[in-house]
Protein backbone atom coordinates (compact mmCIF):
# COMPACT_ATOMS: atom_id res chain seq x y z
CA UNK A 1 0.00 0.00 0.00
CA UNK A 2 1.27 3.89 -0.62
CA UNK A 3 0.76 5.81 1.98
CA UNK A 4 0.94 9.87 1.74
CA UNK A 5 3.98 11.53 2.47
CA UNK A 6 4.01 13.99 6.01
CA UNK A 7 4.45 17.30 5.65
CA UNK A 8 8.43 18.03 6.61
CA UNK A 9 7.69 19.02 10.23
CA UNK A 10 5.76 16.24 10.96
CA UNK A 11 8.57 13.76 9.81
CA UNK A 12 10.96 15.53 12.12
CA UNK A 13 9.30 15.03 14.74
CA UNK A 14 8.54 11.79 14.34
CA UNK A 15 11.96 10.84 12.99
CA UNK A 16 12.74 12.70 17.08
CA UNK A 17 10.64 9.86 18.24
CA UNK A 18 12.07 7.38 16.58
CA UNK A 19 15.55 8.50 18.49
CA UNK A 20 13.80 8.55 21.42
CA UNK A 21 12.71 4.84 20.74
CA UNK A 22 16.04 3.82 19.83
CA UNK A 23 17.48 5.13 23.25
CA UNK A 24 14.39 3.12 25.17
CA UNK A 25 15.63 -0.20 23.64
CA UNK A 26 19.45 0.63 24.06
CA UNK A 27 18.87 1.60 27.75
CA UNK A 28 17.12 -2.03 28.27
CA UNK A 29 19.61 -3.87 27.29
CA UNK A 30 18.76 -4.20 23.02
CA UNK A 31 14.78 -5.32 23.53
CA UNK A 32 11.80 -3.75 24.71
CA UNK A 33 8.15 -5.21 24.98
CA UNK A 34 5.98 -4.15 21.91
CA UNK A 35 3.83 -2.51 24.67
CA UNK A 36 6.34 -0.16 25.54
CA UNK A 37 7.30 0.38 22.15
CA UNK A 38 3.18 1.41 21.36
CA UNK A 39 3.29 3.02 24.30
CA UNK A 40 5.88 5.27 23.70
CA UNK A 41 4.85 5.93 20.05
CA UNK A 42 0.93 7.17 21.52
CA UNK A 43 1.95 8.84 24.33
CA UNK A 44 5.70 10.04 24.48
CA UNK A 45 5.08 13.75 26.11
CA UNK A 46 5.70 16.19 23.17
CA UNK A 47 6.06 13.38 20.24
CA UNK A 48 3.47 10.79 20.61
CA UNK A 49 0.51 10.09 18.30
CA UNK A 50 -2.16 11.43 21.25
CA UNK A 51 0.68 13.64 23.06
CA UNK A 52 1.76 15.87 20.48
CA UNK A 53 -0.19 18.36 18.00
CA UNK A 54 -1.37 16.83 15.14
CA UNK A 55 -4.68 16.51 14.15
CA UNK A 56 -6.17 13.11 14.67
CA UNK A 57 -9.63 12.33 14.08
CA UNK A 58 -11.88 13.76 11.38
CA UNK A 59 -11.55 14.42 7.51
CA UNK A 60 -8.22 16.26 8.36
CA UNK A 61 -7.27 13.05 10.54
CA UNK A 62 -6.54 9.54 10.59
CA UNK A 63 -9.88 8.08 11.24
CA UNK A 64 -13.48 8.79 12.18
CA UNK A 65 -15.07 7.76 15.83
CA UNK A 66 -18.66 7.43 16.03
CA UNK A 67 -19.85 10.86 17.13
CA UNK A 68 -18.45 12.55 14.33
CA UNK A 69 -20.59 10.44 12.34
CA UNK A 70 -23.53 11.82 13.60
CA UNK A 71 -25.43 13.69 16.34
CA UNK A 72 -27.69 11.53 16.99
CA UNK A 73 -24.78 9.09 18.67
CA UNK A 74 -24.56 10.99 21.52
CA UNK A 75 -28.52 12.18 21.43
CA UNK A 76 -29.17 7.82 21.71
CA UNK A 77 -26.30 8.19 24.78
CA UNK A 78 -28.45 10.98 26.49
CA UNK A 79 -31.31 9.15 26.26
CA UNK A 80 -29.84 6.15 27.27
CA UNK A 81 -28.58 7.75 30.48
CA UNK A 82 -31.71 9.50 31.37
CA UNK A 83 -33.45 5.83 30.96
CA UNK A 84 -31.07 4.35 32.94
CA UNK A 85 -30.43 7.46 35.69
CA UNK A 86 -34.01 8.87 35.75
CA UNK A 87 -35.20 11.95 36.72
CA UNK A 88 -32.26 12.87 39.56
CA UNK A 89 -29.52 15.01 37.98
CA UNK A 90 -26.59 13.14 36.28
CA UNK A 91 -22.87 13.63 36.92
CA UNK A 92 -20.65 12.15 33.88
CA UNK A 93 -16.80 10.95 33.31
CA UNK A 94 -15.93 10.28 29.68
CA UNK A 95 -12.64 9.18 29.05
CA UNK A 96 -10.74 10.08 26.19
CA UNK A 97 -13.77 12.66 24.64
CA UNK A 98 -12.33 13.23 20.85
CA UNK A 99 -12.98 16.32 19.35
CA UNK A 100 -15.49 16.70 22.25
CA UNK A 101 -18.13 16.01 19.90
CA UNK A 102 -19.93 13.05 21.74
CA UNK A 103 -20.00 15.44 25.02
CA UNK A 104 -21.56 18.43 23.01
CA UNK A 105 -24.40 16.12 21.31
CA UNK A 106 -24.80 14.75 25.02
CA UNK A 107 -25.21 18.10 26.80
CA UNK A 108 -27.28 19.76 23.87
CA UNK A 109 -29.95 16.59 23.40
CA UNK A 110 -30.13 16.33 27.20
CA UNK A 111 -30.97 19.84 27.54
CA UNK A 112 -33.54 19.84 24.55
CA UNK A 113 -35.56 16.71 27.08
CA UNK A 114 -35.21 18.44 29.92
CA UNK A 115 -32.77 16.14 31.81
CA UNK A 116 -30.00 18.17 33.80
CA UNK A 117 -26.50 17.08 33.91
CA UNK A 118 -24.99 18.52 37.10
CA UNK A 119 -21.28 18.10 35.67
CA UNK A 120 -20.00 16.65 33.00
CA UNK A 121 -15.70 15.43 33.51
CA UNK A 122 -13.64 14.62 31.22
CA UNK A 123 -9.87 12.81 31.28
CA UNK A 124 -7.73 13.83 27.94
CA UNK A 125 -4.21 12.73 27.47
CA UNK A 126 -3.65 14.68 24.43
CA UNK A 127 -3.04 18.09 25.01
CA UNK A 128 -4.40 18.90 20.94
CA UNK A 129 -7.56 17.14 21.51
CA UNK A 130 -8.12 19.11 25.30
CA UNK A 131 -8.15 22.45 23.46
CA UNK A 132 -10.15 21.45 20.28
CA UNK A 133 -12.83 20.07 23.09
CA UNK A 134 -12.70 23.23 25.38
CA UNK A 135 -12.99 25.25 22.36
CA UNK A 136 -16.31 23.22 21.28
CA UNK A 137 -17.44 22.88 24.93
CA UNK A 138 -17.28 26.64 25.69
CA UNK A 139 -20.63 27.50 26.39
CA UNK A 140 -21.43 24.50 28.57
CA UNK A 141 -20.31 25.55 31.91
CA UNK A 142 -20.81 22.68 33.80
CA UNK A 143 -17.84 20.92 31.52
CA UNK A 144 -14.57 20.20 33.71
CA UNK A 145 -10.96 18.45 32.69
CA UNK A 146 -9.53 16.32 34.64
CA UNK A 147 -6.02 15.28 34.96
CA UNK A 148 -6.40 11.75 36.47
CA UNK A 149 -9.32 10.33 36.78
CA UNK A 150 -11.07 10.74 40.58
CA UNK A 151 -10.79 8.53 43.42
CA UNK A 152 -14.80 8.15 43.56
CA UNK A 153 -17.55 8.53 41.40
CA UNK A 154 -21.25 8.14 41.13
CA UNK A 155 -23.14 8.55 37.77
CA UNK A 156 -22.20 7.41 34.27
CA UNK A 157 -18.70 6.58 33.13
CA UNK A 158 -18.00 6.67 28.92
CA UNK A 159 -15.26 5.69 27.02
CA UNK A 160 -15.91 5.27 23.56
CA UNK A 161 -13.09 3.49 21.13
CA UNK A 162 -10.80 4.28 24.56
CA UNK A 163 -9.53 0.63 25.30
CA UNK A 164 -8.73 0.05 21.60
CA UNK A 165 -5.58 2.36 22.09
CA UNK A 166 -3.92 1.40 25.11
CA UNK A 167 -0.89 -0.86 24.78
CA UNK A 168 -0.69 -4.59 24.50
CA UNK A 169 1.78 -6.73 24.62
CA UNK A 170 2.52 -9.35 21.65
CA UNK A 171 2.70 -12.89 22.32
CA UNK A 172 3.57 -15.73 19.60
CA UNK A 173 3.41 -19.36 20.09
CA UNK A 174 6.26 -21.48 19.44
CA UNK A 175 6.89 -25.21 20.41
CA UNK A 176 3.98 -25.40 21.93
CA UNK A 177 4.56 -22.13 24.49
CA UNK A 178 4.13 -18.46 24.42
CA UNK A 179 6.76 -15.93 23.88
CA UNK A 180 7.03 -12.20 24.10
CA UNK A 181 7.30 -10.63 21.14
CA UNK A 182 9.41 -7.13 21.29
CA UNK A 183 11.03 -4.46 19.52
CA UNK A 184 14.97 -4.74 19.27
CA UNK A 185 17.15 -2.75 16.47
CA UNK A 186 18.72 -3.90 13.17
CA UNK A 187 20.87 -1.37 12.47
CA UNK A 188 18.77 2.17 12.91
CA UNK A 189 15.74 0.13 11.91
CA UNK A 190 13.38 -1.52 14.38
CA UNK A 191 12.65 -5.38 14.06
CA UNK A 192 10.33 -8.02 16.13
CA UNK A 193 12.78 -10.28 18.01
CA UNK A 194 10.86 -12.90 20.59
CA UNK A 195 11.51 -13.75 24.13
CA UNK A 196 10.53 -15.54 27.19
CA UNK A 197 7.46 -14.49 28.61
CA UNK A 198 6.95 -13.68 32.16
CA UNK A 199 5.02 -16.10 34.15
CA UNK A 200 1.30 -15.44 34.04
CA UNK A 201 1.45 -12.93 31.27
CA UNK A 202 -0.76 -15.38 28.77
CA UNK A 203 -3.07 -15.87 31.35
CA UNK A 204 -5.90 -14.15 29.53
CA UNK A 205 -5.32 -16.64 26.23
CA UNK A 206 -8.01 -19.28 26.96
CA UNK A 207 -6.37 -23.08 27.03
CA UNK A 208 -6.66 -24.02 23.03
CA UNK A 209 -4.55 -26.95 21.90
CA UNK A 210 -5.72 -25.95 18.35
CA UNK A 211 -3.97 -22.63 18.23
CA UNK A 212 -1.40 -23.22 15.73
CA UNK A 213 1.95 -22.69 15.40
CA UNK A 214 3.28 -19.37 15.03
CA UNK A 215 -0.29 -17.89 16.05
CA UNK A 216 0.37 -14.39 17.19
CA UNK A 217 -1.88 -12.55 19.33
CA UNK A 218 -2.18 -9.33 22.19
CA UNK A 219 -3.46 -9.78 25.56
CA UNK A 220 -4.71 -6.76 27.25
CA UNK A 221 -3.30 -5.69 31.10
CA UNK A 222 -3.56 -2.41 30.93
CA UNK A 223 -7.26 -2.30 29.66
CA UNK A 224 -7.71 -4.91 32.44
CA UNK A 225 -6.25 -2.57 35.19
CA UNK A 226 -8.11 0.14 33.49
CA UNK A 227 -11.68 -1.31 34.60
CA UNK A 228 -10.67 -2.53 37.41
CA UNK A 229 -9.84 1.33 38.45
CA UNK A 230 -13.03 2.55 37.10
CA UNK A 231 -15.14 -0.47 39.22
CA UNK A 232 -13.21 0.80 42.08
CA UNK A 233 -14.01 4.09 41.31
CA UNK A 234 -17.71 3.35 41.39
CA UNK A 235 -17.81 1.13 44.28
CA UNK A 236 -16.46 4.14 46.29
CA UNK A 237 -19.10 6.37 45.00
CA UNK A 238 -23.10 5.58 45.39
CA UNK A 239 -24.13 4.40 42.44
CA UNK A 240 -22.89 4.23 38.73
CA UNK A 241 -22.48 2.71 35.90
CA UNK A 242 -19.38 2.70 32.80
CA UNK A 243 -20.45 2.35 29.30
CA UNK A 244 -17.30 0.82 27.07
CA UNK A 245 -18.12 1.08 23.45
CA UNK A 246 -14.96 -0.46 21.29
CA UNK A 247 -14.18 -3.04 18.44
CA UNK A 248 -13.71 -6.57 19.58
CA UNK A 249 -15.16 -9.87 20.48
CA UNK A 250 -15.68 -12.14 23.35
CA UNK A 251 -12.81 -14.63 23.92
CA UNK A 252 -14.16 -17.43 22.49
CA UNK A 253 -14.11 -15.45 19.04
CA UNK A 254 -11.41 -13.75 19.48
CA UNK A 255 -8.60 -16.51 19.89
CA UNK A 256 -9.95 -18.87 17.29
CA UNK A 257 -7.44 -20.18 15.44
CA UNK A 258 -8.11 -18.28 11.96
CA UNK A 259 -7.55 -15.22 14.11
CA UNK A 260 -3.63 -16.14 13.37
CA UNK A 261 -1.97 -12.86 13.17
CA UNK A 262 -3.65 -10.98 15.36
CA UNK A 263 -5.78 -7.94 15.30
CA UNK A 264 -3.23 -4.91 15.45
CA UNK A 265 -3.97 -2.15 13.29
CA UNK A 266 -2.47 1.17 12.03
CA UNK A 267 -4.15 4.20 10.73
CA UNK A 268 -2.80 7.13 9.22
CA UNK A 269 -4.74 9.36 7.06
CA UNK A 270 -7.80 7.18 6.66
CA UNK A 271 -5.50 4.57 5.54
CA UNK A 272 -5.78 1.25 7.59
CA UNK A 273 -2.20 -0.69 7.62
CA UNK A 274 -0.43 -3.51 9.80
CA UNK A 275 3.01 -2.22 10.25
CA UNK A 276 3.53 -0.25 13.68
CA UNK A 277 7.23 0.77 12.56
CA UNK A 278 5.86 3.01 9.92
CA UNK A 279 6.48 6.83 11.02
CA UNK A 280 6.36 6.40 14.92
CA UNK A 281 4.30 9.10 16.36
CA UNK A 282 2.26 10.05 13.12
CA UNK A 283 -0.26 7.28 13.17
CA UNK A 284 -2.35 5.56 15.44
CA UNK A 285 -1.65 1.92 16.49
CA UNK A 286 -4.75 0.27 18.12
CA UNK A 287 -5.97 -3.41 19.44
CA UNK A 288 -9.35 -5.29 18.68
CA UNK A 289 -10.42 -5.58 22.87
CA UNK A 290 -11.52 -8.75 24.69
CA UNK A 291 -14.45 -8.23 25.96
CA UNK A 292 -14.59 -11.28 28.15
CA UNK A 293 -11.42 -10.07 29.94
CA UNK A 294 -12.69 -6.61 30.30
CA UNK A 295 -16.00 -8.08 32.08
CA UNK A 296 -13.69 -10.26 34.10
CA UNK A 297 -11.54 -7.37 35.54
CA UNK A 298 -14.82 -5.39 36.10
CA UNK A 299 -16.36 -8.28 38.53
CA UNK A 300 -13.18 -8.27 40.52
CA UNK A 301 -13.55 -4.76 40.90
CA UNK A 302 -17.23 -6.00 42.29
CA UNK A 303 -19.26 -4.53 39.51
CA UNK A 304 -21.83 -6.66 37.63
CA UNK A 305 -22.01 -6.75 33.71
CA UNK A 306 -25.25 -5.48 33.07
CA UNK A 307 -25.39 -6.03 29.41
CA UNK A 308 -22.96 -6.64 26.30
CA UNK A 309 -24.45 -6.36 22.99
CA UNK A 310 -23.41 -5.48 19.50
CA UNK A 311 -23.27 -1.50 18.88
CA UNK A 312 -26.72 -1.95 16.50
CA UNK A 313 -28.29 -3.59 19.22
CA UNK A 314 -27.14 -0.97 21.84
CA UNK A 315 -28.41 2.51 19.44
CA UNK A 316 -31.65 0.31 18.41
CA UNK A 317 -32.60 -0.87 22.06
CA UNK A 318 -31.34 2.80 22.96
CA UNK A 319 -33.93 5.00 21.23
CA UNK A 320 -32.19 5.23 17.56
CA UNK A 321 -35.09 4.71 15.35
CA UNK A 322 -37.12 7.14 17.54
CA UNK A 323 -34.81 9.84 17.53
CA UNK A 324 -34.15 9.65 13.85
CA UNK A 325 -38.17 9.24 13.39
CA UNK A 326 -38.60 12.85 14.92
CA UNK A 327 -35.90 14.53 12.25
CA UNK A 328 -38.69 13.87 9.48
CA UNK A 329 -37.97 12.35 6.03
CA UNK A 330 -39.89 15.23 4.59
CA UNK A 331 -36.55 17.20 3.22
CA UNK A 332 -34.59 14.37 1.33
CA UNK A 333 -31.84 16.95 1.93
CA UNK A 334 -31.87 17.05 5.76
CA UNK A 335 -32.91 12.93 5.97
CA UNK A 336 -30.68 11.15 3.12
CA UNK A 337 -27.30 12.00 5.13
CA UNK A 338 -28.74 11.42 8.33
CA UNK A 339 -30.38 8.24 7.15
CA UNK A 340 -26.55 6.98 5.33
CA UNK A 341 -24.65 7.88 8.82
CA UNK A 342 -27.27 6.11 10.91
CA UNK A 343 -26.76 3.33 8.13
CA UNK A 344 -23.05 3.29 8.81
CA UNK A 345 -23.37 3.03 12.58
CA UNK A 346 -25.50 0.40 12.72
CA UNK A 347 -25.02 -2.01 9.48
CA UNK A 348 -23.25 -5.54 10.32
CA UNK A 349 -21.11 -4.20 6.91
CA UNK A 350 -20.11 -1.16 9.08
CA UNK A 351 -19.66 -0.49 12.23
CA UNK A 352 -22.94 -2.13 14.10
CA UNK A 353 -21.32 -5.59 14.83
CA UNK A 354 -18.14 -5.16 14.96
CA UNK A 355 -18.30 -2.64 17.37
CA UNK A 356 -19.95 -3.77 21.31
CA UNK A 357 -21.10 -2.00 23.67
CA UNK A 358 -20.69 -3.46 27.22
CA UNK A 359 -22.49 -1.99 30.44
CA UNK A 360 -20.92 -2.69 34.08
CA UNK A 361 -22.67 -1.17 36.96
CA UNK A 362 -23.00 -0.70 40.64
CA UNK A 363 -26.30 -0.77 42.57
CA UNK A 364 -28.10 0.30 38.93
CA UNK A 365 -30.94 -1.35 37.45
CA UNK A 366 -30.86 -1.54 33.26
CA UNK A 367 -33.77 -0.61 31.51
CA UNK A 368 -35.75 -4.19 30.37
CA UNK A 369 -35.86 -3.54 26.82
CA UNK A 370 -31.93 -3.59 26.97
CA UNK A 371 -32.28 -6.51 29.08
CA UNK A 372 -33.92 -8.17 26.87
CA UNK A 373 -31.25 -7.44 24.28
CA UNK A 374 -28.20 -8.87 26.66
CA UNK A 375 -25.97 -11.23 25.25
CA UNK A 376 -23.33 -11.28 28.04
CA UNK A 377 -24.03 -15.45 28.09
CA UNK A 378 -21.25 -14.96 25.07
CA UNK A 379 -18.10 -13.70 27.52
Amino acid sequence: MSLPDPPADALQASLALQSRIRQAIAADDGWISFSRYMDLSLYTPGLGYYAGGAVKLGKDGDFTTAPEISALFGATLARFASDLFGCAPLNILEFGAGTGKLAGDLLSAAADSGKKIASYQIVEVSSELRARQQRALANYPQVEWLDAPPAAFTGLVIANEVLDAMPVPLLVRRDGRWLERGVALDGSDFRFVDRECEQGTAGQIPSEPSLPEGYLTEVHPQQAGFMRLVGEMLRAGNGGAALMIDYGFPASEYYLPQRSGGTLMCHYRHHAHADPFYLPGLQDITSHIDFSEIARAGLDAGLEVGFYMSQAAFLIGAGLPNLLDRQGAADPLHWLPLSNAIQKLTSPAEMGELFKAMLLVDRIEVPANLQLLDQSYRL
